[in-house]
């Protein structure tokens, strides 16, 4: 009985944890600012593998697996919790020296690279990694254990009930009202000044970025009372995640097919 107790449990919180993972339309702005940043050989590669312009169409692949037991094993893959307060040498430890059973994303990442190094045409290893590159620049996706990176938090985001993971996997930019490739254009247009400084930063300055910014969405607590306001704050930050992770997954791809 306490088995069939602890497997309902644990159903619950996947079901809710993977009820919201960053969007479709955010996935592919990401993928979409990667595509047009790879080089020749690795567009090439990357065409010859899903397609072409494939990493783009796939990039929510991911998560439409996750209703497929034969991927039940990469569930964890989508989010990494963190505690509070981490400095950066804390956080390069973990990334540097993950476990399957703790650093989840960090795990993933790593090992999907290995895969891709090893076999150029692994399709399902470009897939995740094209979805888990994006997932490690959604701020809630470093979230809390204890909150289930902020699934937790009942938001009221324009008189609908949701959750702060939501607000932050979607609605703030779907609130922009853009298509992917609109949203992806206009990214580039407005961090084309400061592109040299998006490419200098390695893919762990990044990610603590992206913690920076969580533990500021965590201390700024829950928009309720007013949500234009809350779009005013945080939505070019937002915009700044999904640039930069379009930026590394380009680099990281580059990099392993070189």
């Amino acid at each position: 009985m306490r088995r069939l107790k602890l497997f309902f449990l644990v159903s619950i919180l996947l079901v809710s944890f993977f009820a919201n993972a960053y969007d479709g339309v955010g996935h592919r702005i990401i993928a979409d600012i990667a595509y047009r940043n790879l080089t020749a050989k690795a567009k090439k590669q990357c065409d010859k593998t899903l397609g072409k312009r494939g990493i783009i169409y796939a990039a929510t692949w991911a998560d439409e697996v996750r209703s497929d037991k034969k991927y039940e094993y990469s569930y964890p893959w989508h989010y990494q919790n963190l505690k509070d307060s981490m400095s950066i040498s804390q956080l390069e430890y973990l990334f540097k020296y993950p476990t399957s059973e703790g650093e989840h994303l960090f795990y993933a990442l790593q090992t999907l690279t290995h895969r891709l190094k090893a076999n150029a045409n692994d399709a399902e290893a470009l897939k995740f990694l094209v979805h888990f590159v994006a997932d490690l620049h959604q701020p809630m996706h470093l979230g809390r254990l204890v909150d289930l990176g902020a699934n937790k938090i009942k938001v009221q985001w324009f008189g609908k009930n949701t959750n702060l993971h939501a607000v932050w996997d979607g609605l703030i930019t779907e609130s922009q009202r853009m298509s992917y490739s609109e949203y992806s254009n206009y990214l580039l247009d407005y961090f084309a000044p400061s592109k040299a400084i998006f490419k200098k930063e390695t893919l762990l300055d990044a990610i603590y970025k992206t913690y920076l910014l969580r533990n500021e969405v965590y201390n700024f607590g829950v928009p309720d009372t007013n949500n234009y306001g809350y779009i005013y704050l945080f939505a070019k930050k937002n915009d700044d995640r999904l640039y930069s992770a379009g930026i590394q997954l380009a680099k990281l791809l580059n990099e392993i097919y070189k």
